[in-house]
């Protein structure tokens, strides 16, 4: 008896250890998987997000790929910022797992360091040394740090002194420019040739204006991919160093430079011109008289007209779609009008074929006029940016002096056709001086080294035109706050990364291109955020009936409390002793605003019922469903494993 109980519990025991010896091998297995992932595929990534926020731009691959010497990138983070402000943790953690993305890419040549300034160390004195900005995170004056610096081997430094949650769509730009910046000793060359005040104007910070004197946003922001060099509205020649030339609401150009600029183009030099048929920053800003110029339109005729392209001056174009709402005239009904001259590009209105254009999400005009191409010219031009089919084209007259959006708003008829507002332009083209060179400006003799002329140009030519300066005016594009003593520009259209990408096209670098308009990792539930409104509609009124019923109320008691009004000593005698029945009325308000401010507790509970509950059913599907789905598969799989053993004993 007892050898055939020992029999049979041989093959349970033989299952058990063959059960136990398959985990142990199941585990084994695992972990020689995630060895050899590490050591054979340490690259290897997959990126599941909806906008590709972990995977890096082709661009920045290029960078990284092109290094030839170290960089080291040091990440100064202190740790209590992250845990008394989660969304600072969150994003630290982003900037890491990006910034150990680079040093996977760059084949070594991109070293980490991470360091946590604590108050009054040597890691916190490093850090004020290279820049890094600490800030105070409470009223006991601590200061804490979120700072990026790079340096090379020839101790060329890099900062970003604070790393802001807010700029999180041009992080991998502002990584990958720090990091371009380091790796290339020798920047391009590019000038500047404008009416207006690119470079800060004196006179605006003499006079105190707000915000005025600064240089234009999207001029410093030029400065730190290239090295600018301004060109005097009188230039005979433009410095051969220069690569690209941006030509900006020109006004008055002699034909000297106008020669000079032309010379250029034929040479083989980059032009992007901006005219306008009337600049709001012109007209908004005092001149030297300290009243705004009569005259605010710019036109480059003389050269463009000749290799076959025309920016009329006299219409401007208006949108519906993506028009901006400005504050109505006093006269009318409405506070707000759609102000039909200033209008945002979006969508299809963007080539998105285009390396330049291709990443934006909006770029704003004001004021623009339409650029087009000739009948005939044997240039060939290519639409960066255009206006919606719900266009039309208007008397500049009507937006240069005291514009009524309201009456423009109600004269508009579109056409339905789509307007060019920026272009790019290729082509072989002959000198706009068939002629030769115009003599000098009186009293100036011609430079001793002025080239030979060119009648044709060298190649085929690359511009790029629009009829709009505004595209530079920050008002339009881009909010400068004050961030602790730093300007900080936070953009809110893509007009700065547009001028980047031109640049850097016409330059002939594309490295940078595409990294100006990345998504966002801190992104909202649609799903939340409708039930938040749905929610809010919802119970607001029965709140404004609450709070409106609590004033009554504590008004009545405040009048109970006070006495009924009255004259003399006498009634100020009466008024001072409360009767019974006002002793009563006064315990009812009490007891009324008590109820009441429960109802209001409640009704703002109310608020973030429906959204909690989403949040637990959430948290419950990220937390249990994935292991409820495996735990049901490997029942399914041992159902399957006994009926084929039962079959097969069968």
């Amino acid at each position: 008896m007892s050898e055939t109980t020992h029999t049979a519990a041989r093959p349970g025991s033989r299952r058990l250890l063959t059960s136990a010896g398959g985990l142990a091998a199941a585990a084994v297995l695992a972990v020689s998987v995630n060895v050899l992932a590490e050591r054979l595929l340490p690259n290897a990534r997959l990126d599941l997000t909806e906008q590709r926020l972990y995977t890096l731009s082709e661009g920045t691959k290029q960078v990284l790929a092109g290094l030839k010497d170290p960089i080291t990138l040091r990440l100064f983070y202190t740790r209590s910022l992250g845990s008394q402000v989660p969304v600072y943790g969150a994003y630290a953690d982003r900037v890491r797992e990006m910034l150990e993305e680079y040093a996977a890419l760059s084949d070594g040549k991109v070293k980490l360091e991470y360091l946590d300034p604590e108050p009054f160390s040597e890691t916190e004195d490093r850090a004020l040394a290279y820049g890094i900005q600490g800030v105070p995170l409470d009223q006991s004056g601590e200061q804490v740090y979120f700072g990026l610096a790079g340096t090379n081997l020839l101790d060329d430094e890099r900062v970003l002194p604070f790393i802001q949650p807010d700029r999180e769509r041009f992080l991998e730009y502002d990584l990958t420019r720090l990091v371009y910046d380091l790796s290339s000793p020798k920047r391009p060359v590019m000038g500047m040739l404008s009416a207006l005040p690119l470079n800060g104007d004196p006179r605006a910070m003499m006079m105190r204006l707000p915000g005025g004197g600064q240089p234009y946003a999207v001029a410093n922001q030029l400065r730190q991919f290239f090295t600018v060099k301004d060109v005097a509205g009188n230039a005979q020649v433009i410095d051969p160093d220069i690569q690209v030339l941006m030509v900006a609401q020109p006004q008055g150009l002699p034909d000297a430079t106008l020669y000079a600029i032309d010379q250029f183009v034929m040479r083989g030099g980059k032009l992007f011109v901006l005219t306008d048929p009337h600049s709001e920053g012109q007209g908004s800003r005092p001149g030297a008289n300290g009243q705004p110029p009569s005259e605010t339109s710019s036109n480059l005729d003389r050269l463009l007209n000749a290799w076959g392209i025309e920016t009329p001056t006299d219409k401007v174009v208006l949108d519906l779609r993506g028009a901006w709402r400005v504050r109505a005239a006093p006269t009318d009904r409405v506070q707000a009008v759609d102000y039909l001259a200033w209008f945002n590009v979006t969508g299809d209105s963007l080539n998105h074929s285009d390396v330049a254009t291709a990443d934006l999400q909006q770029v704003t005009f004001a004021s623009a006029g339409e650029v087009r191409r000739k009948e005939g010219a044997g240039i060939e031009m290519t639409p960066l940016l255009t206006s919606s089919p719900e266009a039309m084209l208007v008397d500049a007259k009507a937006v240069k002096e005291n514009p009524n959006p309201s009456q423009i708003l109600a004269g508009f008829k579109p056409d339905g056709t789509r307007r060019v507002l920026m272009a790019r332009a290729r082509g072989i083209l002959a000198s706009a001086f068939p002629d030769g060179p115009p003599p000098p400006p009186e009293g100036a003799d011609r430079p001793a080294d002025f080239p030979a002329h060119r009648a044709r140009s060298d190649g085929p030519a690359n511009l790029v035109v629009a009829n709009d300066s505004d595209l530079l005016e920050d008002r339009f594009w881009v909010r400068t706050q004050d961030f602790f003593g730093q300007q900080v520009a936070t953009p809110f259209s893509d007009n700065g990364a547009l001028i980047s990408n031109l640049a850097d096209t016409l330059a002939g670098g594309d490295a940078l291109i595409g990294l100006r308009s990345r998504g966002e990792s801190l992104r909202p539930f649609g799903v939340v955020e409708d039930i938040r409104r749905n929610a809010e509609a919802r119970y607001r009124q029965t709140e404004q009936a609450l709070t409106q019923r609590l004033e009554v109320t504590e008004r009545r008691l405040r009048e109970l409390r006070q006495g009924t009004p009255g004259s003399g000593e006498r009634n100020q005698a009466q008024n001072a002793v409360i009767t019974p029945e006002q002793r009563a009325e006064i315990d009812r308000a009490r007891a009324e605003i008590v109820a009441t401010r429960g109802q209001l507790r409640n009704v703002q509970l109310e608020l973030r019922r429906d959204i909690e509950r989403l949040e637990n059913m959430l948290r419950i599907l990220n937390i249990a469903l994935v292991p409820a789905l495996l735990t049901l598969f490997a029942i399914g799989l041992a159902v399957v494993r006994l009926r084929r053993r039962s079959a097969a004993r069968a």
